[in-house]
């Protein structure tokens, strides 16, 4: 089973995945999204990020968890704005969810947040998570074309702090 996408669909789910974030942030909430697509593309799922806690990313994979059968979900790719962290690559894993599709790296969002005291990022690429696990994630990112998008939603979120 492959979970890749095709381009001009990861492309619109990541923008999707990125109004999440951006409505997310408008509640006042850190501006991550994420959503879990089918192979077709289909969203199944969307989430913003609650809190420092409960991440838009381990949010919806739990949910997840609840309502699909694993069978299911090994075909599905969560797509999220920002590498999950170690948190959130741990959940999906063990979620079943096969497929990772994110926009910015963990590295470039530390860039853009520096020393946040709400957003202490753990420099843990998701790719080692998943390696160290038993199931072979397929993972997809940086997206070099939506940088700039995603990225000015951090700016602009961790600037005003």
């Amino acid at each position: 089973m492959t979970h890749a996408l095709i381009p001009d669909l990861a492309l619109s789910l990541l923008r999707r995945a990125n109004d999440i974030a951006r409505h997310a942030m408008s509640r006042g909430h850190h501006p991550f999204g994420a959503l879990l697509a089918a192979p077709d593309g289909q969203v199944l799922m969307e989430q913003g990020n609650v809190d420092s806690v409960n991440h838009a990313e381990a949010v919806l994979a739990r949910e997840a968890a609840e309502r699909f059968d694993p069978a299911v979900l090994w075909s599905c790719t969560l797509v999220t704005t920002v590498e999950p962290c170690a948190m959130c690559a741990g959940t999906q894993y063990w979620a079943h969810i096969g497929g990772l599709l994110y926009g910015l790296s963990e590295r470039e969002l530390l860039q853009l947040t520096g020393a946040h005291p709400e957003n202490p990022t753990l420099d843990l690429p998701c790719r080692e998570v998943f390696r160290s696990g038993q199931k072979p994630i397929t993972v997809t990112g940086p997206v070099p074309e939506l940088r700039e998008e995603i990225a000015a939603l951090h700016r602009n979120f961790w600037r005003r702090g």
